[in-house]
Order: C-alpha cells, then sequence, then structure tokens
C-alpha cells in the first residue's frame, strides 16, 4: 500500500534509519494488529502503533474508565471517567493519526468470540491482566497460526515475550502454555487492586511490546521468540532466559474446537459458582427477602463507592469468616466479579458455607443500572 506524501512526511525520522525503507513503512501501513485491553499496557501500545504508522488497529476492552486508573494508563483524563475505554482510545488514538483505522471492539473476547475476532488480525498483541484471557488469547493464537506479542507487569515487575512465531523450517515457536504449563494459584498472584502496580512499569513494559510488534512487521532486528525478558524496575535489571517448548503443551495436537470443550475458569481455579444477576439483586433489594450483602474489594475501593454492604476484603477473609451469615443468602461482591469468586470458592472448601452468591460484574453492573435507570 503506496505511501501519500503526507504519510512520508510524517514517517521521515524512521525513513532514515538504517535498513528501514518506504517498502517497510508500507509493510506497516498494510498490517493489521489487534490490542487486546486498553489499559496500562494497552495505551503505551496503542500510541506508538498508531504514531508509527500501523494501518489497522483494533481496539477490544469492556470496562469503563475509573479514577484509580489514571496514574498507569496516561492517555486518560479526569473527564473521561465513566466512559468506555475502548471509544476514549479509539478516540484520542485518531487525533494522534488520522491516516490510520482504528476499530473499536467494545466486547470481552471470550471462547465463543475469540477465533472470529483473532482471524481477522494479522498480529495480537496480550494486554490483559488475568490468567483466564491470556491462556484464552494465547490457545486462540495458536489454533490460528496468529503471532502474538504478550507482556504482563506485578508490582515493581514485568514481563515481555513473542509466541507462536512461524519459524524457518516451517515448525512455530514457543507459546504461553510453554512457559507456564498451569496457571498459579491465585492467592500467590494478587491483581494490582489487592497488590498494587508502579504506574510508570506499565509504560516501561508497554513500549517494549510496542517495540516487538513494530520489529515482527517490519521484518528488522531480532525478536523475543523464544525467549522472555524479564524487568525488576526496583534494581533496574533486565534479564533474558530461553524458552523450551514442552512435548506435552495439549495445543501440539490439538484441533480446532479445543477453544470451546476447554474449561478456562476451571483451569484458572476459577470454579462455576451459583450467581445472581444485577436485576435479580435489584429486585431482592425491594423484596422483603432478609440477606447479607458482602463486598469484597479492598477498604481503598469501598471508600470512594460502595452499595452499603459490610466490607471484608478478600485479602481478610480468612480472619473474618466467622462474620458471614451462615442462615441467609449472602451476595458476594466485588469490582466485576473475579475476586467474589475467589472468595465464594474459598468460604465453599474452607470454611463449608453453601449460602452465597455471586453479583454477576460487581459493583460496575450495580453502577451500569444506577445510570440506566436515571436515563429512564
Amino acid at each position: 500500500m503506496p505511501l501519500t506524501e503526507l504519510e512520508q512526511e510524517r514517517y521521515s525520522r524512521p525513513l532514515k534509519l538504517p535498513g528501514f525503507s518506504i517498502a517497510v513503512q508500507e509493510k506497516l501501513k498494510s498490517s493489521r494488529v489487534l490490542i487486546v485491553g486498553a489499559g496500562g499496557l494497552g495505551i503505551p501500545v496503542l500510541q506508538y502503533l498508531s504514531s508509527a504508522g500501523i494501518g489497522t488497529i483494533g481496539v477490544l476492552d469492556f470496562d469503563k474508565i475509573e479514577l484509580s486508573n489514571l496514574h498507569r494508563q496516561v492517555l486518560y483524563y479526569t473527564h473521561d471517567v465513566g466512559k468506555f475505554k475502548s471509544e476514549i482510545a479509539c478516540e484520542k488514538a485518531r487525533a494522534l493519526n488520522s491516516e490510520i483505522d482504528l476499530r473499536e471492539i467494545r466486547d470481552r473476547i471470550t471462547a465463543a468470540n475469540a477465533e472470529e475476532i483473532i482471524s481477522e488480525y494479522d498480529l495480537i498483541v496480550d494486554c490483559t491482566d488475568n490468567f483466564e484471557t491470556r491462556y484464552l488469547v494465547n490457545d486462540a493464537c495458536v489454533l490460528l497460526q496468529k503471532p502474538l506479542v504478550f507482556g504482563s507487569i506485578h508490582q515493581y515487575e514485568g514481563q515481555v515475550s513473542v509466541f507462536n512465531i512461524l519459524q524457518d523450517d516451517g515448525s512455530y515457536s514457543a507459546n504461553y502454555r510453554d512457559i507456564l504449563s498451569n496457571p498459579p494459584s491465585q492467592e500467590l498472584v494478587p491483581n494490582c487492586e489487592e497488590g498494587g502496580l508502579m504506574g510508570s512499569l506499565a509504560g516501561i513494559i508497554g513500549s517494549l511490546m510496542a517495540n516487538e510488534s513494530l520489529k515482527l512487521i517490519s521484518g528488522l532486528g531480532e525478536s523475543l521468540g523464544n525467549k522472555l525478558l524479564t524487568y525488576d524496575s526496583s534494581y533496574n535489571d533486565f534479564r533474558t532466559f530461553k524458552i523450551k517448548k514442552d512435548p506435552n503443551n495439549p495445543l501440539n495436537s490439538a484441533s480446532t474446537d479445543f477453544l470451546k470443550n476447554f474449561d478456562y475458569l476451571n483451569f484458572c481455579g476459577l470454579q462455576s459458582t451459583d450467581s445472581i444477576s444485577i436485576n435479580e439483586f435489584m429486585e431482592m433489594q425491594k423484596s422483603t427477602a432478609e440477606f447479607q450483602l458482602i463486598d469484597v474489594r479492598e477498604a481503598s475501593e469501598y471508600m470512594q463507592e460502595n452499595m452499603e454492604g459490610e466490607n471484608i476484603p478478600l485479602s481478610l477473609l480468612s480472619d473474618n469468616f466467622n462474620k458471614i451469615d451462615r442462615d441467609l443468602k449472602v451476595v458476594v461482591h466485588c469490582k466485576a466479579g473475579g475476586r467474589s469468586r475467589k472468595a465464594i470458592e474459598l468460604l465453599r472448601t474452607q470454611y463449608k458455607f453453601d449460602n452465597l452468591l455471586n453479583l454477576e460484574g460487581g459493583i460496575d453492573a450495580w453502577k451500569e443500572h444506577q445510570l440506566n435507570s436515571e436515563i429512564v
């Protein structure tokens, strides 16, 4: 796809690089990249790929911007709080480069839609923050023979790799399951609401992911295929480890229906739980039925906004399980449903509770219900 005169001026600096050329820039213009997650990692990836001239960029995210996002998700401003990340991210990336095609995908990626969405792109960049989605995206890329740029961050540390690259002998490089055949226990890897996160780390790791993406598309440099780069921001320590393919990786002989048959929730320790929708919950509140509402978010989140339930953070649940009623129905919620599922699993297996309901969508669903009620 030829460059216009305006594009040649816009990309004049990379065009002066050794090995870079108009033909390389035209490769970028012709490429189609999907960014899964428009949060701390997705934002720098989007900014650098947009400015570099990637022709088509899909931005997939279903979440809304919150005040606590802003310290690391630097594309968003205070007045964006409450808006959809995918919408605002695409809007601001268009303002950065109007020559590219930005496609908002306001959805959650699932086993049901992953193949359909991913099949439309040449390169996938995984900027998600949970094991269930990481395995799902990885598996879909392997089955569809798509290269995948991966990154993750936790507290002061980050990781970057590139998976499933077509190699000279016709085979494909290692994938996420070759590094981590099974996910760690949920208790060992708290999310950023529970464990905290250095905001600048997201920019560092996201920039490295953008760099790997540009190298893959342009064909320049050496990628992180079959390697894992780790970074400890506390000591400014970069290390690179080789990845060996696991002969027992289930994807080695997987069929095309693998995604539909694999139980990602159970695999990641998120057992299915009895649940209640936000509409059912609102009806329960209107009725005369007695129930207990437990909020398992951290105290700082509870102080910002809450549904007037009793706050027992997941991290303190084992010390406070005796505050939970065993006779009434108990509705457990968090921000979006993940931590409350973990809480219910803990209470069921270790403390034998059998009266727990998980509020689907958590306080996010409640806020959306409140907003829709005001509009009506």
